[in-house]
């Protein structure tokens, strides 16, 4: 097999490995709520023990991993989620079972984002092919999202809320893990271009410091954060949504967040075709703003819905239990995108750094909305608490104007 294609299996797989993982936070604040009676307010601090130490250790990560070696880096976070998974099933009886779970696999996805954004610059050669491979493999990642949603909900017993049975997935989610580092092991990285010979892990770190302060990653800094914030939101909370606000079982609930994950993967794949023709800020606008115009026209039908004397199935569903996820396709190829940009902006060997702060924001934002999500759910209703997001979203199309304007700026 050719040695680029099989990289670029590796990076997919991987990917898609730690989409099930951190994205099983929606499916596991339900079950904790159901199993170990857990608030939701309480219940959402699982998003922080997820992107908090993301954020905290990506500015270790991205300006050591390149003297570590990305690949060997790779493996080590890989063997720690492994091990971690395999214990689960034995082991978990409390809540803090399940922020230690989260902690470890944020520690090794900060290793792994980053070191799969720094290899695509490895293995790409122009802008428009590293957009294409950047929304190529974030779609992947949420077909990993859409297959973990679904796999979790055959875990569920939604006649015994009580019952641990579900965390049986952990054995297999370490056996996926193991085989994603196997994938790793044989695939041969050219690292070369990742590192300079002549500078120290300290003067590395420096020189990413001093990258935040540049306009530019400021500018991309707020979009990144903005971005994320607002699809947490939804990615989070919508298990617990569709169970509380439109009355479905809870395993349905897991599922629709499959659906809205497999929305986001079609509309990220489609991005890797329709780049290569549109430009990227017409395309991020335009996808930004019909995501708001989704929120204005579907969240007025949950309201006053009928009851129904039988138990709710995909069969029989409301007409909006269909409707909202429709909203992932709109949001999915924001990111990406926008990732793309900043990165294609900059010389290759500050790929890694620029790799590390991108993780940084995009933690920061995940756990800023689903904590402020959770709360407002809590407080206000799930309703109330999904119209919010029209105010990020808002924001969001204010900060993409503004870098175009900074990408122009820096290419001049």
């Amino acid at each position: 097999m050719n040695s680029k294609l099989l990289v670029r299996l590796s990076l997919i797989f991987n990917y898609m490995v730690f989409a099930v993982l951190l994205n099983s936070v929606g499916a596991v604040i339900l079950q904790v709520q159901r199993t170990y009676d857990v608030s939701k307010a309480e219940a959402s601090v699982l998003e922080g023990f997820k992107d908090l130490p993301i954020a905290i250790f990506s500015f270790i990560v991205a300006s050591f991993l390149p003297k570590l070696g990305i690949r060997k880096g790779m493996l080590i976070a890989l063997f720690a989620v492994a091990g971690l998974c395999f214990m689960m099933p034995m082991a978990a009886d409390e809540f803090w079972y399940f922020k230690l779970l989260f902690a470890v696999v944020g520690i090794s996805f900060a290793v792994i984002k980053v070191s799969v954004f720094a290899t695509i610059g490895l293995v790409t050669n122009s802008t428009k092919e590293h957009s294409s491979l950047m929304s190529s493999i974030e779609g992947f990642f949420m077909v990993g999202v859409l297959l973990g949603n679904v796999f979790f909900s055959l875990f569920v017993d939604d006649a015994n809320p009580n019952s641990s049975t579900w965390l049986n997935i952990y054995w297999y989610l370490g056996a996926m893990t193991l085989m994603a580092a196997l994938l790793l092991y044989f695939a041969q990285i050219n690292e070369s271009e990742s590192r300079r010979e002549d500078s120290k892990a300290s003067e590395d770190f420096m020189e990413m410091l001093k990258l935040v302060i540049k306009p530019l990653v400021l500018v991309f800094a707020a979009s990144a954060f903005l971005f994320v914030l607002i699809e947490q939101s939804f990615m989070t909370w919508t298990p617990t949504f569709y169970q509380d606000v439109l009355q479905v079982p809870a395993s349905m609930g897991i599922q629709a967040g499959a659906v809205l994950a497999g929305a986001l993967a079609v509309g990220r794949l489609l991005a890797g075709i329709i780049l290569r023709k549109i430009h990227w800020l017409t395309f991020t606008l335009t996808c930004t703003i019909l995501v708001g115009v989704c929120v204005i026209l579907t969240l007025p039908l949950t309201t006053n819905q009928p009851e129904l004397t039988e138990t709710i199935t995909w069969f029989n569903a409301p007409f909006v239990v269909y409707l909202f996820p429709i909203l992932g396709v709109f949001l999915a190829p924001i990111y990406p995108t926008i990732n793309s940009v900043v990165l294609s902006a900059l010389p290759k060997y500050m790929q890694s750094s620029m790799s590390g702060l991108i993780v940084v924001f995009s933690a920061l934002g995940g756990t800023t909305g689903s904590i402020v999500t959770g709360h407002i759910f809590e407080a206000y209703g799930g309703t109330n608490a999904f119209y919010f997001s029209l105010l990020p979203i808002a924001a969001l199309c204010v900060v993409l104007i503004l870098l175009y304007r900074q990408v122009r700026k820096q290419a001049e």
